[in-house]
């Protein structure tokens, strides 16, 4: 199903597959996460959390989690850190967001076109960063 708009924040609601690949530019590596995401209501939005397995070349697998809050704003989805702190917001007709976290930029492009499949692609760059981070989503059972 092609998807003409970014779903509404309630469709995110539930567990996700997520497996992500992070290609250092720099150092010429790709990195892979394997874990799950959950939304679930939280007052006026959905409490993000996402944990599973870093897998980073030379080094063992190990646990990783991060946790946002996503919500609906006047037809904008969105995304705060986990303290309320602003991260990024994004529309349907502008499906792109940038971050600015001194020195370093981060961009995100979202693709919902296979929805219920979707993806962020991340953009990073900054003095000591160079990498790009794709992350693919996929519904899970309840």
């Amino acid at each position: 199903m092609i998807v003409a708009t970014a779903p509404t924040l309630s469709e995110f609601e539930g567990r996700w597959q997520i497996d992500r690949r992070i290609r250092d530019h720099l150092a010429g590596t790709t990195g892979q996460f394997e874990g799950t995401a959950v939304f679930r209501p939280d007052g006026d939005g959905l409490a993000y959390h996402e944990t599973g397995h870093l897998h980073l070349p030379g080094h063992a697998p190990f646990l990783a989690e991060r946790r946002y809050r996503w919500r609906e704003d006047g037809g904008r989805l969105t995304v705060e850190f986990e303290d309320g702190r602003f991260f990024h917001s994004f529309g349907s007709a502008d499906r792109a967001a940038s971050h600015w976290c001194d020195p370093d930029t981060y961009i995100v492009h979202y693709d919902f076109d296979g929805w219920p499949i979707w993806q962020a692609k991340w953009e990073v760059s900054g003095p000591r960063k160079a990498y790009e981070m794709i992350s693919v989503y996929r519904p899970l059972s309840a």
